[in-house]
């Protein structure tokens, strides 16, 4: 018999902390105490774990005192405040904002593809955006075999993404249209109900916003491949759950689609779903909820030297954040 651990979640009233509670739950964890760390506003909320409820504390530097694992998802502010408080404590952090993910003493890690990356780390771990690390699942197996010099992408991508707050946001908006009302804007710029917005984070001064680097900048980090490149167009669309992205790829070597199918079959983590004739491709409501991503639409790409164009799909919710964040715990603890 292995250890039990105490495990915190920092911000685990929030989407994704609530998500990492059932993962841990799911996946049989080995949790002897669980520490639930919220805002002072959010303390004192019960959230149920294995059939008891657990009273969510405030997040303070002093909460990490035992802690073996502190899983963070409060958003990058909080954890550059917190995170080191509890490493001070003996906790490794696994975070899941962007504070640390081009931190070159921090691990940025997919256990599908650097696991070994994990050992190296220095008390905090990092997992990386949740549209990178669903692109990167497909990404990964075809660039072992092929090759991959770059991509074209452009990201579907779910307003769970945003928070509670802005599912909350599309429910009221299709609810208040349906009635004949007017939609009230208060997460986006835009009303997102029935329409799409081309802009995800804040705008650089290249015309490209954060989220759209986090490929190239995180997927050369997480695949050890300094010259990636990635052109990225990053859309949220009225989608509750789960991210889709539309990818090309440019390759080293010429990539055939049945040696592509081949690869991608083999790959953890990951369902070739490939049969448009039957309307077979991945779709977000066949992906929410489930911890495998899934890769379709596989075809040449007819505008690119060796390339290859699929659709890919993943719960951003889970492999794009709190099953991966558990999934790093679990390599820490094998």
């Amino acid at each position: 018999m292995g250890r039990n651990y105490h495990v915190a979640i920092a911000g685990a009233t929030g989407a994704v902390g609530v998500e990492m509670m059932r993962v841990l739950e799911r996946r049989n964890f080995p949790v002897g105490q669980l520490t639930l760390l919220a805002s002072a506003r959010s303390a004192g909320q019960r959230l149920d774990f294995q059939g008891t409820p657990v009273e969510v504390g405030e997040l303070t530097e002093d909460a990490f005192a035992g802690v073996d694992f502190a899983l963070f998802s409060a958003g990058g502010s909080i954890s550059r405040e917190f995170a080191p408080a509890a490493v001070q404590a003996g906790a490794v952090v696994i975070d899941n904002s962007s504070a640390f993910r081009l931190d070159p003493d921090v691990p940025l890690i997919v256990p599908e593809i650097n696991p070994e990356a994990a050992r190296a780390h220095q008390g905090i771990l990092a997992n990386p955006n949740c549209t990178t690390a669903i692109t990167l699942m497909g990404l990964w197996p075809l660039h072992r075999e092929f090759g991959v010099k770059r991509l074209w992408a452009s990201s579907y991508q779910a307003v769970s993404g945003s928070g509670a707050k802005a599912i909350e946001e599309l429910k009221t908006q299709v609810e208040a249209l349906v009635r004949g009302e007017e939609a009230p804007c208060a997460v986006y710029p835009w009303q997102i109900a029935f329409n799409v917005i081309p802009q995800v984070d804040a705008f650089l001064e290249s015309g490209y916003t954060k989220e759209e680097m986090k490929m190239e900048n995180e997927g050369r980090k997480i695949m050890g491949l300094p010259d990636f490149r990635a052109s990225v167009t990053c859309v949220r669309v009225p989608v509750y759950r789960a991210h889709s992205v539309a990818v090309s790829a440019e390759f080293e070597r010429p990539v055939a689609v049945a040696a592509a199918r081949a690869v991608l079959a083999q790959a953890p983590g990951l369902r070739v779903v490939d049969e448009p004739s039957k309307n077979g491709y991945p779709v977000p409501l066949q992906v929410a909820g489930k911890d495998d991503c899934q890769i379709g639409r596989l075809r040449v790409d007819c505008a690119l030297e060796n390339g290859l164009s699929f659709w890919i799909c993943g719960d951003q919710l889970l492999k794009g954040a709190a099953l991966n964040a558990v999934q790093i715990a679990e390599l820490l603890v094998e």
